[in-house]
């Protein structure tokens, strides 16, 4: 009795399936190592190398692991590249949500916890994101995210009167920071943390794109929330769904304050005994002041919060991307 974390090779991914040996749920893996790392799955999970595109070998998997619940993570996830590379980011996230539902359907799977975005909200307006909010997404990336819930929706409603009705809810959030395990780190090329982490070892000075924000101190304000505690929440959704208690379509899996980048920045150079004062860079067309969302419905039924100060996430990050070399 398993559960299949599509992307489980990833950084979230991976810290996913750890968080689900430590509740005593055993995992297999599916990912086709795009961006994923097969040294991220830990020693003794059945790691299956291959795409959610392959309705065929999912449907396997599911089947041979005895797989009673999916946790989806797998897809295309670089919101400013998807602007560039629509048909890709629509083939991987929504082509991809299609085929695991068709593959849970024939394998008879009926748990799902999918992993959204809340980029699905593109820019709102509004001091806190909730999950009621309209959805206006900003970029092809958002959109795929968005469809995936229709999708998801639609099967659900489908299936609700048949032997196996799909069960399931999605957890949107935003910026996933630091490290729950020191062999694990963020290795994106477009994440906040990481780019200051690849110019601090190399010696370069990292860079704020914009400070003329309305912020307090003038740059962006966004939701930073540690990746054990996304880890967490993913894993009390899962054990919901297993139980069979009830669970909302959507959670926000937000920090309520937020942090700014120059707050971020003076936690680098803290935390690092790094002392750099970063470059000031033009602002990145179409970035809002400040995006946070709340995370109370989470907190209700998932046991969310968030456990890390800015410093610990900023710590537990430095520690796993410096033990990598």
């Amino acid at each position: 009795m398993s559960w299949l974390v599509t992307g489980g090779a990833g950084y979230i991914g991976a810290h996913i399936v750890r968080a689900l040996a430590d509740a005593g749920l055993a995992s297999v893996v599916v990912d086709d190592l795009s961006s994923g790392h097969a040294e991220f799955v830990p020693e003794g999970v059945p790691f299956v190398n291959g795409s959610i595109l392959d309705t065929a070998l999912v449907e396997s998997t599911l089947r041979e692991h005895g797989v009673v619940g999916v946790i989806h993570l797998a897809g295309f996830k670089y919101a400013g590249v998807s602007v560039q590379r629509p048909l890709h980011t629509y083939a991987q996230n929504v082509e991809g949500t299609r085929s695991l539902l068709e593959a849970m359907q024939a394998a008879a799977v009926s748990n799902l916890v999918f992993s959204s975005s809340a980029a699905v909200y593109g820019t709102p307006d509004v001091p806190l994101v909730t999950e009621d909010l309209p959805k206006r997404p900003a970029s092809p990336y958002g959109e795929s995210k968005l469809i995936g819930e229709w999708l998801i929706r639609d099967q659900g409603i489908a299936t609700a009167d048949t032997q196996h009705p799909l069960r399931h809810t999605a957890l949107r959030y935003f910026n996933v920071v630091g490290s729950g395990d020191p062999s694990v780190y963020d290795t994106s090329p477009h994440n906040l943390f990481p780019l200051v982490f690849e110019a601090l070892i190399e010696g370069r000075t990292p860079r704020i794109n914009g400070d003329d924000y309305n912020t307090p101190d003038g740059t962006n304000v966004r939701d930073y929330v540690h990746v054990a505690d996304i880890a967490a929440a993913h894993v009390a959704a899962a054990k919901r769904l297993l139980a069979g208690e009830p669970l909302e379509p959507a959670y926000n899996l937000g920090s309520q304050n937020g942090l700014s980048v120059r707050e971020i920045m003076d936690a680098m150079a803290r935390v690092t005994g790094i002392d750099f004062t970063p470059e000031i860079a033009p602002r990145r067309p179409g970035d809002p002041d400040r995006i946070v969302a709340t995370g109370e419905l989470a907190a209700r039924d998932l046991d969310w919060k968030n456990r890390y100060t800015v410093d610990e996430m900023v710590r537990t990050g430095w520690e796993a991307r410096r033990n990598a070399g």
